[in-house]
């Protein structure tokens, strides 16, 4: 025998901060008074425990079903000791079926009997529902006969209510297939889903329900069309995990039913869904056509029940040229403008490394890759520590930020321009629906975005590297340093774009090797996206920072060229006449070692300065219009209510499967086996 419903004593043991937030929820709610003392109404308690959010497919008043579970002395209100019982058992971890047998327990015996189970189910239902016959071999395999002893505890109630779903199909199948061919009609296949389904099910799905009958010839449904449709529906929260998860692992973020069914195999031990299971899933999902490769967005009026067909886009037709037109511009502009802040941010961070190695073995990249050995009388530095040294015996603190003006100034244009041109050419090639782009695209996107970065990167580094080691060559030579202004007149217009065919040929495949690992570092190894997931700031800094470490390295040689032409050459120092006699004349008189010296500097350098302009970046670069794949959202991505609340819903849900219209009429109808009291009564 199950014990009877808890009572006011078993919250003792309940923690008292859930007692002081259970008491300001009632509080904010109940506003019956009764000589003194507060209580719930029915429509004040939906307010109390109805889930936030958007329920459409379950109407608030749905809820006041509960009610009657929550108000156990039968009065028609819910005292503040009544409504910690109730906010007890939905501490339980089977508090939703816990909840639908109190329901159905009318005497609070502990047990159903064959007359509760019958009665309430049938002044739940409308007259005009399809009958249920409750002689059935099914309900005796529970209750017996009808005139007997037998009734159900909590632990056979729960298997019945789980059972009974199918059983009604079943019952609805064969009252409507009046002839016995093993067939109905469409508009009776949708009037049993509406019935028992329909909560679970969007508009646009029930709108369609009777295209099942294209499936298989004939014009008509057969019961195993409805059997599997009823088990997709059942097993929908599974349906979605495969979905998500075969979406997320293809290569162009579509499907098919094979691919489908290949991931639902490596799921689970066992198939769980038959090929006619899987042909219905694509059916409604690809609205008739079920042999296409799908995309995520397109199973979503399968997958969440509130969803609502998009605008038509012959409504906006008119405008759209110039809106569309407008919005691009926006959306560069806004780019362009965080690009620069982002490229700023990250250039002050990271400038002390570009200039030498401080307490913590920061690295001078600049200085090491253009110390030549064909200098004649001494070497400047030793090794990474001792050019920090000197630089900050030599000229202090404030020398590890020589030459920031000019790089600020020339980084945000720039970085404005790499991030833009980035953006820009995955935008145009990126599937709309998916949000998945070509990994060639990719390679594209990025080279074509360090290829434009170059009409300033270019002048801004000889200018920089040229003021960075004047610091050295006045100690050694005694000269007067100069100014910028003074080294863009020096070297002119076409000067300034000195080394620009080696500054070519780093830029470009750094960009090219850079964004597309970053954005596979961010999708595949911390799994953006996935269930709706957001990036914190650790995995957005870290996937920034690691793609700039194989990108800085590899174009290393490049950059030790560049660096070389751009440096304007010493006495006793090699002279080189262009791209191809550097890399000859460097890798003759030095080695090859010589290409990739400063090569782990440029990766202690490019990595975090990359890292926190991305960082910078992605957080300034969040706007209303901005244009992003459409999303899927729901119960298993959206942000999780409060548990009591969900799982209050989850019981609505089990007596929502005796009838979709289960909540509406007994909110409207005080049934009979309930005794009505009134207010002064209470």
């Amino acid at each position: 025998m199950l014990p009877l419903l808890p009572t006011f004593g078993t919250v003792v043991a309940t923690p008292e901060n859930e007692l002081r937030r259970w008491r300001r929820v009632f509080d904010a709610n109940a506003k019956v008074v009764v000589n003194g003392e507060k209580y719930l109404d029915p429509e004040n308690f939906v307010n109390a425990i109805a889930p936030r959010g958007d329920l459409s497919k379950i109407g608030r008043a749905q809820f006041a079903v509960l009610f009657r579970v929550a108000d156990a002395s039968r009065r028609g209100l819910v005292s503040w000791e009544d409504f910690t019982v109730f906010e007890t058992m939905l501490k339980r971890p089977d508090a939703d079926y816990w909840i639908a047998f109190q329901y159905f327990d009318v005497d609070n015996s502990g047990t159903i009997s064959f007359d509760e189970f019958k009665n309430v189910f049938t002044a739940s239902v409308s007259s005009s529902a399809i009958p249920f016959d409750f002689e059935c071999d099914w309900v005796k395999l529970y209750l017996g006969k009808k005139n007997g002893t037998r009734v159900l505890g909590y632990n056979e109630f729960t298997q019945l209510m789980k059972g009974l779903q199918g059983e009604r199909v079943r019952q609805a199948f064969q009252y409507l297939d009046t002839d016995q061919v093993g067939f109905i009609k469409p508009d009776q296949f949708k009037q049993i889903i509406l019935e028992i389904a329909g909560h679970k099910l969007s508009d646009a799905v029930v709108e369609r329900l009777p295209t099942l009958c294209t499936l298989t010839p004939g014009g008509r449904i057969s019961y195993s069309e409805v059997a599997a449709f009823h088990n997709v529906v059942r097993e929908m929260d599974m349906v979605e995990r495969i979905i998500r998860e075969a979406t997320a692992k293809s290569k162009d973020g579509r499907i098919d039913q094979s691919d489908f069914l290949n991931h639902a195999s490596i799921s689970s031990r066992y198939s769980l869904f038959t090929p006619m299971e899987a042909s219905i899933i694509f059916h409604f999902a690809g609205r008739g056509s079920a042999e296409k490769r799908l995309a995520l967005v397109d199973f979503a009026q399968l997958l969440d029940p509130r969803w609502k067909a998009p605008h038509e886009e012959t409504d906006v037709k008119s405008v759209s040229t110039g809106m569309s037109f407008l919005n691009g511009f926006l959306q560069s502009a806004y780019n362009f403008v965080q690009g620069g802040f982002a490229g700023a941010f990250g250039a002050t961070i990271v400038y002390p490394i570009d200039m030498g190695v401080h307490l913590s073995s920061l690295i001078s990249n600049m200085m090491m890759q253009n110390q030549r050995s064909t200098v004649v009388g001494q070497m400047l530095y030793k090794n990474s520590l001792d050019c920090a040294r000197k630089i900050f015996r030599t000229e202090g603190f404030v020398g590890f930020y020589r030459g920031i003006g000019p790089q600020l100034i020339g980084v945000a244009p720039e970085k404005a321009i790499k991030l833009t041109v980035n953006d820009l050419v995955r935008g145009r090639a990126m599937d709309p629906e998916t949000g998945r782009i070509k990994m060639v695209w990719e390679f594209i996107a990025g080279g074509t975005a360090g290829g434009c970065q170059v009409i300033f990167t270019n002048p801004l580094e000889i200018v920089k590297i040229r003021l960075q080691m004047q610091g050295e060559t006045a100690r050694v030579e005694g000269a007067a340093p100069k100014g910028a202004v003074h080294i863009v007149r020096q070297l002119g217009i076409l000067g300034l774009y000195r080394g620009a065919s080696a500054c070519l040929l780093r830029d470009i495949p750094f960009s090219a090797i850079y964004f597309p690992v970053y954005s596979h570092l961010k999708k595949d190894v911390f799994h953006e996206g996935y269930n709706g997931k957001q990036l914190n700031f650790l995995e957005t800094l870290g996937s920034a920072a690691i793609a700039g470490m194989p990108a800085a390295y590899l174009t290393t040689p490049a950059d030790v060229v560049k660096t070389r032409l751009q440096v304007e050459a010493r006495k006793g120092q090699s002279h080189y006449k262009g791209l191809t006699d550097a890399f000859m004349k460097i890798y003759h008189e030095e080695g090859f070692k010589a290409l990739f010296k400063g090569g782990p500097a440029r990766i202690v350098r490019s990595s975090p300065q990359f890292g926190f302009t991305l960082l910078a970046y992605e957080y300034l670069h969040k706007y209303p219009w901005e244009d992003k794949p459409p999303q899927v959202q729901t119960a298993l991505t959206s942000r999780q209510d409060d548990i009591s609340r969900i799982r209050a819903r989850n019981a609505l849900k089990i007596l929502l499967d005796v009838h979709g219209d289960f909540g509406r009429r007994a909110a409207r109808f005080t049934p009979p086996f309930v005794p009505a009291v009134s207010e002064e009564q209470a």
